[in-house]
């Protein structure tokens, strides 16, 4: 079923929330409206990330399962949508700040400048995730690609601290099963035990 799902159709189910966010920032009387759409927005950029990192070892996990194979035929569309939430958030918070004094000024802020580093990195990975980059960078591809988890690192400090570590709880509820997948994954590759060679 997933393997016949239309490119076009993945692509507009991505978007859906980011069209949703649109249309409430355009129409909405409430002269809050951004403001309250940049924590949103910013949790979907999080949660695609967190999909996308949980591609591999989901695919360890559960080798030939038809889901985990859909998952990583369209693991770069899962990262490209991650780095369009986290556009769509940075620009939601420029839009409510309207002064780049005041962005300036917020920026030795703990989990201002861990959010503006992790879409700094975001960048480059989106922009290197067409086939073309693929096949030009070669081997560096997937040595660009691992910058990925400082991404990670930082969006999880980035969301856990907002509010100075009120209620870190939801940022670390969501990077959960990431976490747990990803200490699978080094359980598989360097701590199992190995059948002993005759």
């Amino acid at each position: 079923m997933f393997s016949r799902l239309n490119p076009y159709w993945i692509w507009a189910l991505f978007a859906l929330p980011g069209a949703v966010f649109s249309y409430q920032a355009l129409t909405s009387t409430d002269p809050r409206i951004i403001q309250t759409l940049v924590h949103p927005s910013g949790e979907f950029s999080a949660r695609f990330l967190i999909v996308t990192m949980m591609v591999t070892p989901l695919a360890m996990l559960f080798k030939g399962w038809g889901f985990t194979r859909w998952l990583r035929k369209n693991r770069r569309y899962l990262g490209v949508a991650a780095f369009g939430y986290a556009l769509l958030h940075t620009l939601l918070y420029l839009i409510d700040k309207a002064s780049l004094e005041v962005v300036i000024t917020e920026l030795p802020r703990f989990y201002i400048w861990t959010g503006w580093i992790a879409f700094a990195i975001f960048v480059p990975l989106a922009v290197t995730s067409t086939d073309y980059f693929v096949r030009a960078l070669g081997p560096n591809w997937k040595s660009l690609q691992r910058w990925t988890y400082a991404a990670a690192v930082l969006t999880l400090l980035h969301w856990a601290s907002l509010h100075d570590w009120e209620s870190p709880t939801a940022a670390l509820v969501q990077f959960a099963p990431l976490a747990a997948l990803e200490a699978y994954r080094v359980w598989y590759w360097y701590l199992r035990p190995r059948p002993a060679q005759a």
